[in-house]
């Protein structure tokens, strides 16, 4: 059919009935991911800064830190990252930069986060990977009008 365009016969992007942009699967599905690595980001670096007995710190570790300063580093990534992850409903493509940037620099925390909380830090290294990936794959407003 000459009217169908890609990607909206997905439902990715399309026009609502009050006139804005309905913000499709894979943003929807990057959104909801970063707002969850905000949060657990967020609850990390409160747990650092408390000194909870579950962190180890490891001598001669080269991105060395003390444990009260990672915690602020990831605390305060952790609230940007929410904030981030909230403004993706709104399908802005900032939003969307700024969520790619955000995710790297989350995985770049969290590797150097790897010897406080290994398995953790690695599990959000993952995640950050995925929401970098759902926000490059959705498509753009204007390939969908």
């Amino acid at each position: 059919m000459a009217s169908n365009v890609r990607g909206a016969d997905r439902g990715d992007i399309g026009h609502s009935s009050h006139g804005g942009v309905e913000v499709g699967g894979w943003v929807v599905f990057a959104a909801v991911l970063m707002i969850f690595v905000g949060f657990m980001t967020l609850f990390q670096g409160i747990a650092a800064i408390a000194k909870d007995d579950v962190f180890v710190s490891t001598r001669n570790y080269v991105y060395q830190f003390s444990l009260t300063g990672w915690g602020w580093v990831h605390l305060i990534l952790g609230i940007v990252m929410v904030l981030a992850g909230f403004a993706l409903f709104k399908g802005a493509l900032w939003a969307r930069m700024v969520g790619v940037a955000l995710a790297g620099l989350g995985m770049i925390a969290n590797f150097m986060w790897l010897p406080y909380y290994p398995f953790w830090a690695v599990l959000l290294i993952a995640i950050d990977v995925i929401v970098i990936w759902a926000l490059c794959a959705a498509p753009r407003w204007k390939d969908v009008q």
